[in-house]
């Protein structure tokens, strides 16, 4: 197995550049990476403290910096220690002004300025958190989704990671001895998808989770067929109602996500939504 020490400096939250190292380390399998995280590096001397460390952990160093003292600094330092430094957002900053004939602005943090977008993202977090579990279905009708599952098929963390892109969530359980409130069959704005997985993997899930829990009861909660049942149940619901369904077996919570934001997206420009069907994508 390969060790790396990932150095990322950032001269703000240094979110961009944890999402970016994130979706490259994606593509690795069998790497031991050690992440050794700066943010908010916005002075010669601040930048100066951190070298001792980059010295004694080398390994590679990206950074999102737009002050050039600062940038030619860590540079030259990096170039001293014999450590490679990777400016991640100069090919597409340099593309871009190439394409709009103007000069990006070399202000930190440009990016999370707390405009509309961002106050948005807020309000879809407070909605998402307010109608977690089935809670609070009289409001649904003001979210862009919901989804709906059976136990375990990541609705929650799937709606929070929507929430944080701006979309308001709401999620409900599908439970065969405690059907869903009528309003969720009477939604109009919000677009309902159905969360599905294969039952082997849905109970291999719900014995770890009652492993966390320290519980090792045989309940209908983990036997085959129960599972079985519950999500031909779910899916019989699902196609009896014309909702999309992704199928959560072999995705992630970002896969799953970005699909559901697909899947409203064509209902945006569809004129008639429920030909989207229930066939799980």
């Amino acid at each position: 197995m390969y060790r790396l020490h990932l150095h990322l400096v950032s001269d703000s939250t240094g979110e961009t550049l944890e999402m970016i190292a994130k979706a490259a380390l994606a593509q690795f399998e069998d790497a031991d990476v050690t992440r050794h995280f700066w943010p908010m590096v916005r002075s010669r001397q601040h930048l100066d403290r951190i070298v001792p460390d980059l010295a004694a952990n080398p390994g590679l160093v990206l950074f999102t910096l737009v002050n050039a003292e600062t940038r030619a600094r860590l540079e030259e330092h990096c170039r001293q220690i014999g450590l490679p430094a990777v400016p991640v957002l100069d090919a597409v900053t340099e593309a871009l002004e190439s394409q709009l004939g103007q000069e990006a602005h070399g202000r930190p943090g440009r990016q999370h300025l707390m405009d509309e977008a961002y106050f948005k993202r807020v309000e879809a977090i407070q909605f998402t958190i307010a109608h977690d579990d089935g809670v609070g279905w009289e409001n649904w009708e003001q979210a862009d989704l919901v989804l709906a599952g059976v136990s375990r098929t990541s609705k929650t963390p799937t709606s929070i990671y929507l929430a944080n892109r701006g979309y308001k969530t709401a999620n409900i359980p599908i439970v065969v001895e405690s059907p869903p409130p009528e309003a969720l069959f009477r939604l109009r704005r919000p677009l309902v998808i159905g969360l599905t997985t294969a039952p082997e993997r849905l109970v291999q899930i719900r014995r770890n989770r009652l492993l966390s829990l320290h519980e090792d009861t045989e309940t209908s909660y983990v036997d085959d067929g129960h599972v079985r049942d519950e999500v031909k149940y779910a899916r019989r619901m699902f196609a009896d109602n014309g909702w999309p369904v992704i199928d959560v077996t072999r995705r992630s919570i970002e896969e799953t996500a970005a699909a559901a934001i697909r899947l409203l997206s064509q209902r945006g420009s569809d004129e008639n939504p429920s030909l989207l069907g229930s066939k799980p994508i």
